[in-house]
């Protein structure tokens, strides 16, 4: 085996087309950092999220790249409604989620996850049976939430649980979606605000004896604090759930009505939420942030554009 030497000139050549290379990776690293950096209020550790269940407003489709576009300090845009009501496919509100309406929502939202914002998927809600099925016929329904969250390339889920589902059934289900999507998946809840502190719930299941078993893989809760079922207005009802001493205040985001039309009580406007939720930064300043159910018609303190609503409430801690 006999050995070459490049000569001066050659070494010389691939030294510089090495710093060029090192450049150029560095830019497109950069770049992507910048692309991905989270939004602002996502390094105090709180949440800004929405529900994102109305895609069209009549005709008109309502694009939540209008968040980002706007400047709203949005961290989570969670979609819905998922339903298992088929053995042999799911639907997002009344259609398949590959239905042609769909279409624009898919690549808007990859857009925003490209962005930095995370999607999940929000399961169940007012329309019964999914927690049923899951319950009940395990093996045929949850093979279908598996596809469609995999398919989606979604960040996580919510499990919004509003009819009756055993201890069993939910541990089973929240055991099975860590295990098949791994650590960095995210699975939250939407319970009513009084089952996380032993009054009233729609789940039917313990929402303590859950967090102690299995809170470890639940990132946080949309608890809702409307509908009689928790209070906006005041931290009294947050405060509530904090000294029962089993769910921590940064594991609890306040899930708020951001119209008065989006349920059928407890609407707190701008001016009253933002007051509450500065009240809980200066109590518990690790709480996990808002939520508003819905998007689409959002009334912020001025104006009428939907996304001024979130840059309007997470004013109180920014």
């Amino acid at each position: 085996m006999s050995l070459h030497f490049a000569s001066p000139t050659r070494v010389g050549g691939v030294r510089a087309v090495l710093i060029a290379l090192v450049a150029v990776a560095a830019a497109v690293t950069v770049a992507l950092l910048v692309a991905v950096q989270p939004p602002a209020s996502a390094v105090d550790g709180k949440h800004a999220a929405v529900y994102y269940q109305t895609q069209y407003d009549g005709d008109r489709y309502v694009s939540p790249l209008e968040l980002t576009a706007n400047g709203a300090p949005v961290t989570d845009v969670i979609v819905g409604a998922v339903h298992l009501n088929s053995p042999t496919e799911v639907h997002l509100n009344d259609d398949p989620p590959d239905a042609a309406k769909y279409e624009q929502m898919w690549a808007d939202l990859r857009s925003l996850q490209d962005g930095g914002v995370q999607v999940l998927g929000m399961v169940g809600g007012a329309a019964h049976g999914s927690f049923q099925r899951l319950d009940t016929e395990f093996d045929t329904y949850y093979p279908l939430l598996k596809d469609f969250l995999s398919t989606r390339g979604l960040d996580g889920v919510d499990l919004n649980v509003e009819e009756e589902m055993s201890q069993q059934g939910i541990q089973r289900l929240i055991t099975a979606l860590r295990a098949d999507f791994g650590p960095d998946f995210l699975i939250t809840m939407g319970p009513v605000a009084s089952a996380l502190s032993g009054g009233g719930n729609l789940s039917g299941f313990d929402y303590d004896q859950l967090y102690r078993e299995v809170g470890g893989e639940i990132a946080w809760f949309n608890a809702q604090f409307y509908n009689g079922w928790g209070d906006a207005s005041s931290t009294a009802d947050f405060d509530a759930i904090v000294e029962r001493g089993v769910i921590p205040a940064e594991r609890i985001s306040v899930t708020a009505l951001t119209n008065q039309g989006n349920g059928g009580s407890g609407y707190v406007d701008v001016e009253g939420l933002r007051a509450t939720l500065s009240a809980l930064q200066a109590e518990h300043p690790n709480f996990a942030g808002v939520t508003g159910w819905e998007y689409f018609n959002s009334q912020p303190a001025t104006g009428s554009d939907p996304w001024q609503w979130l840059i309007d409430v997470t004013g109180a801690w920014s």
